[in-house]
């Protein structure tokens, strides 16, 4: 089995910083999946990108502008969407908050693979 530890508490994840005012961190993977901490600043950008994983991602705290191909809806905390492989997407902190998100495979670039 190639991943995480299959249990993994909060102090053992290792932040880093994306973009400004974003830090992420990995919770727990298989090569099958992935589950990852996105922390935003409010009026923080995820830049508008894309790849060939599929992502579900929940709003765990605050408020965000999510843009998927172009449709942009207002999502606050326990709302979810999902982004289909390849789709174009990014995300705005329209207040401080955080995303859950899921990957599936698992975002190799985010190990440094």
């Amino acid at each position: 089995m190639s991943g995480s530890d299959l249990f993994v508490s909060a102090q053992n994840g290792e932040w880093t910083n994306p973009e400004p005012g974003v830090k992420r961190r990995i919770m727990v993977y298989l090569d099958e999946m992935m589950m990852v901490e996105v922390v935003f600043e409010k009026g923080a950008i995820g830049a508008q990108h894309s790849h060939p994983h599929i992502q579900a991602s929940y709003v765990a705290e605050g408020r965000f502008g999510v843009t998927i191909d172009g449709v942009t809806k207002i999502m606050e905390q326990g709302g979810s969407f999902i982004v289909p492989p390849n789709r174009i997407h990014g995300v705005k902190a329209l207040e401080k908050g955080r995303l859950i998100d899921t990957f599936t495979p698992h975002r190799a670039e985010f190990l440094g693979q």
